[in-house]
C-alpha cells in the first residue's frame, strides 16, 4: 500500500508539473498550431519517461541503464530547476499586474501579455540549459575531499588525531559503476585514515544486478577497518541481502550495534539502522537504546547514522559525534531549503547540546546528475582529545 501511494503521488506531481509547463510554455506564448503540436508532443514524452526509468532500472543491465537513464535522469534534474524558474516568473508577472493596475488602472493587453510570457519562457528556458550544464559538470567532476576537525569528549589523547574517512550517498547502479568506485576508494586510500565509515544510500540496486559493481570496496585500506550502515535506498534494494554481502567485502555492517576502535586505548563506535527501516525488512529499525546498553559512559563515542535527524536522541543519550549523509546538500539550489522541513541539519558541523554531528553532501548522488550549490565529498574527520 505504502508503494501504491507513493506512485501515485509521484504519477501526479509529474503530470502536473508538466501541464504547468505546457500552460506556460506553449499556450501562453502564442505558438503557431504546429509547434504547440510538437512541444506537447515533447512534454508528454518526457512527462512519460519520468515513471518509465524506474521499470528501465529494474529491466536492464546495470551497463544498459546507465546508458539509457542518463538523459532521463538530466531531465529530472533539468524540470526541477525549470519549475523554479517559471514559478518565480510567475510572481514576477503577479507583481507587474499589480503595479500596473495600481498606477493606470487598466488591464495588461493580450499582446503585453503574450510579449510578457515569451520573455519569461526564453529567460527560463536559457537559464536551465546553463545551470543545467553547471550542474552536470559539478557532479560529474573530481570529488572533493573535506577535512573536518571534531573534539571528541573523553577520546584518550593516545588517539588524538585519528582520522575517519567518511563516504555516503554513492548511489551505485543507476549513473554510477564500478569504474568510479574503484577511483574514489583510490582517493580514500590515498588519505591514509584509520577508519573508513560508509554512512548509507551505498546502491540503488540488488546484489544480483550490482555485485561487480561495488568489488572495489574490497580494496578499501584503514588502521581499523571499513564499516557500515544502512540508509533508505538500501531498503529499496533488498537491504537484508546486501548486509549479508558486504561483510565478504571486508566491510563490518553495524546494525544497532558497537564496537571498540582502537588497541590499548580505544573509544566506541557504533552504527544504527536507517530512520525509514521499520517495515521495510524483518527485524529491521533504528534502535540507539540497544545499542549503547550495558556501555561505560566514560568512554569517547561516534555513531553513524545515515540521516541526521537520528541527532535528537543521540544527544539525550551521551553521543560525543554523529557522523550523517541523507540529504547530498540539498543537491540542488533551491531545493536545498526544503530539507530543513524533514532534518535538523542540511550539511556541514553543527552542535546540538554536548553532540556534534556532521553532515556530509554526499559522494555521489540520486537521481539527476546535477549539483548547483553543493558538491560531491570524501569527508576526513579528524578527531581530537579535549585540551586539558
Amino acid at each position: 500500500m505504502r508503494y501504491v501511494v507513493f506512485v501515485g503521488t509521484a504519477l501526479l506531481i509529474v503530470a502536473s508539473v508538466h501541464a504547468y509547463f505546457w500552460l506556460r510554455l506553449v499556450r501562453d506564448t502564442g505558438l503557431s498550431p504546429t509547434a504547440r503540436l510538437v512541444l506537447g508532443a515533447v512534454l508528454v514524452l518526457l512527462a512519460a519517461s519520468l515513471p518509465a526509468s524506474f521499470f528501465l532500472l529494474r529491466a536492464l543491465s546495470p551497463e544498459s541503464s546507465r546508458l539509457v537513464l542518463f538523459p532521463i535522469y538530466v531531465w529530472m534534474g533539468a524540470m526541477l530547476l525549470l519549475l523554479t524558474l517559471l514559478l518565480a516568473g510567475d510572481l514576477l508577472r503577479l507583481g507587474h499586474f499589480v503595479v500596473l493596475k495600481l498606477t493606470s488602472g487598466a488591464p495588461l493587453d493580450p499582446g503585453r501579455r503574450q510579449a510578457l510570457a515569451r520573455l519569461i519562457a526564453g529567460v527560463a528556458g536559457t537559464g536551465v540549459v546553463g545551470a543545467t550544464g553547471i550542474g552536470i559538470w559539478n557532479a560529474l567532476s573530481h570529488v572533493l575531499v573535506r577535512r573536518v576537525r571534531v573534539e571528541l569528549p573523553n577520546l584518550p589523547r593516545a588517539l588524538d588525531g585519528t582520522t575517519i574517512a567518511q563516504l555516503t550517498d554513492l548511489h551505485l547502479g543507476p549513473t554510477l559503476g564500478r569504474e568510479w568506485l574503484a577511483g574514489i576508494v583510490a582517493k580514500v586510500n590515498a588519505l591514509k585514515p584509520d577508519l573508513v565509515a560508509i554512512t548509507g544510500d551505498l546502491v540503488d540496486g540488488r546484489v544480483a544486478a550490482l555485485a561487480e559493481t561495488v568489488a572495489p570496496l574490497r580494496e578499501l585500506r584503514s588502521r581499523y577497518g571499513t564499516f557500515f550502515v544502512t540508509g533508505n535506498h538500501e531498503y529499496y534494494s533488498r537491504a537484508v541481502e546486501w548486509c549479508a554481502h558486504l561483510p565478504s567485502l571486508g566491510i563490518c555492517v553495524l546494525r544497532n550495534e558497537r564496537v571498540a576502535v582502537g588497541n590499548a586505548q580505544s573509544f566506541d563506535l557504533c552504527g544504527i539502522d536507517d530512520w525509514n527501516a521499520r517495515g521495510m525488512a524483518p527485524g529491521h529499525g533504528p534502535d540507539l537504546p540497544r545499542a549503547l546498553a550495558g556501555r561505560d559512559p566514560s568512554r569517547a563515542l561516534v555513531l553513524l547514522a545515515h540521516q541526521p535527524r537520528a541527532v535528537h536522541e543521540a544527544a539525550r543519550l551521551g553521543v560525543g559525534l554523529v557522523l550523517s549523509g541523507h540529504t547530498h546538500g540539498g543537491q540542488l539550489w533551491p531545493w536545498k531549503h526544503l530539507v530543513l522541513l524533514q532534518q535538523p541539519v542540511v550539511a556541514g558541523l553543527e552542535r546540538f547540546g554536548q553532540t556534534w554531528i556532521y553532515v556530509s553532501e554526499g559522494t555521489g548522488f540520486w537521481g539527476p546528475p546535477v549539483r548547483l550549490g553543493t558538491r560531491s565529498e570524501i569527508t576526513l574527520v579528524t578527531l581530537a582529545a579535549p585540551r586539558a
